[in-house]
Order: C-alpha cells, then structure tokens, then sequence
C-alpha cells in the first residue's frame, strides 16, 4: 500500500485529490461511452454498400444484435462485479472493467467478421456493468458531502464526452483509427489508476485501518496524524459497525422486509426505468439512422454531423448537471427535465407521424426536440438517479442495490435497442416516440409525489421522511427521551 503524501501536491484541507482520483476513476465509462457512440457512425458505415470496412456490408440484423448484446451480457454481470466489488475491492473492480474494453477495442480491430463484432460488443456488457456498478460507489465513499453530487455527477458527463468524441471521429477518422484511439483509453487507465488509493471503507472492512487514515488523509489533503482526519475515520468505522456488510441474499431480505428501506428500493427502481424507457440511449445508438430518415437536401449538415450536434447538446447538459445538482436539490432538477424530455419526444413522435402520412413539414423540428430532450436527460434524467441511489442506502445495502438497479437497466435497454429496428421498419417511428413521451410524463407525476429529496440529508433523515409523518414524531420522542 502506498503511503499517501500531501502538503506537498495540495493545500490542507483541500479537495484537489478527490477531483484527480473522480476525473481517473471515471475514464472507464467514458470508455463505455464511446461504445455507445461508436455505434452511431460505425453501424451506418459497417452497413453501407460503398463505405464498409467489412468485406460486404453487414445485415441490419446483425446492427440491432450488436446494439442490443452489450446490454443482455451486462444484465447477469453486473452481479458478478457485486461480487468483485464486495470482496476484491472497488479498485480492482473498475480496473478488470478498463480491461474488458481493451478486449473489446482489440478484437474489433481484429475482425470485422460477424462473430467478431457481435462477440466486441458482447464484452462491452462488463464494460458497462463494471462502470455504473464501481464507479458510483468509489466516488460516494472517497468524496466529501459538500462535492459528492458534483463528482457524481462526472459519471454520466464523462460517458457524454466518450459520445462526442467517437461521434466527431467516426465523421472524420477512418474505421481503424477510431478503434486505435479508442482502445488507447483504457489502456492510459490501466496505466494511471495503479497509482490511486483504495476507498477508506473496503480498506477499514478489509481491517486496514493504517493504511484506510492513509488513503483519507490524501483524500482531504491532509496529515494523516491531524485531529480531522481522525475523526472522520471513527465516523467511518461508525458507519461500519452499524451497518455490518451482509450477503447478498440476506441483503435482499432488508430490502424487501424492511418498509422504509423497501419503498427507498421501489422508488429507485421507478426512476431507473424513467431514466432509461425515456429513449435517450436508443437515439444515442441509432442518432444516424435516425437523422437519416428524417433528413432532406435542404440540410447542410450530414447525418453523422447532426448526431454529433447532439454530442455537443448531451456535453453541454452534463455541464449543467455538475452546476446545478448541488444548487436546484436532487427531486426537482430530476422532475423538471423528466417533463420537459416528455415534450419533446410528443413534438418528435408527431414530426415523424406527420412525416409518415407525406406531409411536408418542417425538418428542424426533430432536431431540435432531439437536441432538447438530449439536453435534459444528460441534466437530470440520466445523473441524478445515481446521485440518489447511493444516498438512499448504506453501506451494507448499497453494493446489492446497485446491482440489481444496474442489472434492471441492462435488461430495459437490451430488449429496447434490440426491438426498435423492428418495431420503425413496421409502424414507423412516431409509435415509439410517443411510447417514450407517455413514459416520462407519468414519470415526472410520480416524481414530484414519491421520491424524496436527499440533498445534505443523511439516511435516517431521508428513511423518516420515506417513513411518514408519525416515524418522524417517534423519532423525535426518541431524541427527546435521550
């Protein structure tokens, strides 16, 4: 274990190190962000008759299974990295995660053989399940309360970057250069991450106390010997002690027996499927083909030109997020883009419906209600869920919640992206946008109801509020009785 010096990179007490080790700690999904883009530009192109770099170009069948596997692998993986995560550690999770995406970028340049592609993309589901399983429970347990939803918040700003960055490569690079640079990502990952410190919880779990104070003292920038340091660390073991890491089943038996934990549970769940069934990572997967159907002549951007603008659009809302998460309070910042994202894909499902009958009509319109219900899932839809799963649960549940959290999005978006071919080749595209407006809208409805704020609240704080008026008042008689 490294032993951690600070006064001489950072000022005492400052955050400096919390924000190195997050902007490291989330290349990985930045990673499984330019998987996710890279299927825009590379799927038209591995389709198209003059352009492919496959020795024929590859059946739409195919497109939609490559789309779809990453999520039906990543949908039993994500327990296997629960696993990997609650008895090897956090570190060596996300750096097994970096190493599957070096695999994946290495075999695609290998082949572009169906087999290849599809076995690519396939190992993309650890990629995934490694990211949004390790990632958010590194940053919960080495950020302090004051950044935690700032931090949190790069998760999903740093997969919008990996978005951009394949969309404006795949328009301008060739095929093999793409893959080159993105397999380089992980590989820098790997290469610096070897250096960061191990989070102080799994290492006072583990009975490294020594070197837990380490690894905390460089975190806050601070001598390992100082009164602040320590007292964080007893708060730490505190933590720990009331809340004993369970197994996996014993873990599913509080979350179901339990009813403030279980209505925590079931309120995580509703917000995950309204943030992945509000069609944002489908049009992220398919932007091209989509811009494609609905493009004209008229249009001096071409189709993958447009699906970089949304790049750009997705970035800007993440930026919005990390400025607005700590200001707004999780529930509000999480409603208000849920609705406005549901306006948007009503305008977008009627564009394509008046489309559909021949109507000519105006084609700015899908872009612009493309671009704003993009703008709203990177500002809110997408980060926040994950802000408040890991403040809704403790130490001893949060491993197991957010597996199966991550294992249910996985299933939703594998059977999405794998029937939306389907489904616009025989209804056409309206159907689905409507689909996905009408979920949103009942979303932000349950939103604005149901789900607590958990802003600078800690869990007994938000459980009593979850518990209802009279644990409130228990609580308080508890206080008073004390």
């Amino acid at each position: 274990m490294l032993k951690y010096t600070v006064k001489k990179y950072c000022a005492e007490g400052s955050k400096v190190n919390q924000l190195l080790m997050a902007s490291l700690m989330v290349l990985p999904v930045f990673t499984y962000g330019t998987a996710v883009g890279w299927m825009s530009p590379m799927g038209a192109r591995l389709m198209s008759k003059e352009d492919t770099p496959a020795k024929e170009p590859v059946h739409s069948e195919v497109i939609s299974w490559m789309a779809s596997v990453a999520y039906l692998v990543g949908t039993p993986a994500v327990f296997l990295f629960g696993y990997i995560v609650d008895n090897y550690g956090r570190k060596k999770a996300l750096m097994f995660t970096s190493l599957s995406m070096v695999v994946c970028w290495g075999l695609k340049l290998y082949s572009t053989e169906t087999w290849a592609l599809i076995t690519a993309r396939a190992i993309i589901g650890l990629g995934v399940s490694g990211a949004y399983v390790v990632t958010p429970l590194y940053i919960k347990e080495i950020s302090e309360d004051s950044i935690r939803g700032v931090l949190g918040s790069l998760v999903v700003l740093s997969q919008n970057l990996g978005n951009l960055m394949v969309y404006l490569l795949g328009e301008y690079l060739s095929y093999n250069a793409t893959l080159w640079i993105c397999l380089a990502v992980p590989l820098i990952h790997l290469l610096l991450f070897t250096t960061m410190p191990e989070t102080p919880s799994y290492l006072l779990k583990c009975g490294k106390v020594e070197e837990a104070r380490d690894a905390l003292a460089w975190l806050r920038c601070r001598d390992a010997s100082e009164a602040a340091v320590d007292s964080e660390l007893q708060l730490l073991v505190l933590e720990l002690e009331q809340n004993k890491e369970g197994r996996f089943f014993t873990n599913i038996k509080t979350l179901i027996s339990d009813r403030s934990t279980f209505r925590a549970f079931r309120i995580t769940l509703i917000i995950t499927l309204a943030r992945e069934m509000c069609g944002c990572l489908t049009v992220l997967h398919y932007a091209s083909l989509i811009f494609t159907s609905a493009s004209d002549d008229g249009w001096v951007l071409t189709a993958n030109q447009q699906a970089a603008l949304l790049g750009v659009v997705q970035l800007i809302g993440s930026l919005t997020a990390s400025s607005l998460v700590e200001r707004t309070g999780r529930k509000k910042l999480l409603g208000i883009t849920c609705f406005v994202s549901g306006i948007a894909l009503c305008a977008l499902g009627s564009w394509f419906y008046v489309y559909h009958l021949g109507i000519i009509c105006a084609t700015w319109v899908p872009v612009a209600a493309l671009c704003l219900c993009i703008y709203c899932d990177a500002a809110g839809l997408q980060p926040v869920p994950f802000v408040i799963m890991t403040e809704m649960f403790s130490f001893q549940l949060r491993g197991t919640v957010t597996s199966i959290v991550i294992s249910f999005a996985c299933a939703l978006v594998s059977v999405q992206l794998r029937v939306f071919q389907p489904i616009a080749d025989a209804v056409g595209l309206y159907l689905i946008f409507w689909l996905f407006a009408g979920i949103c809208l009942v979303s932000t409805v349950y939103i604005f109801m149901e789900v607590p704020e958990t802003k600078m609240r800690s869990i007994d704080e938000i459980y009593a509020k979850l518990g209802g008026k009279k644990e409130i008042k228990d609580c308080e008689a508890d206080v008073t009785r004390l």
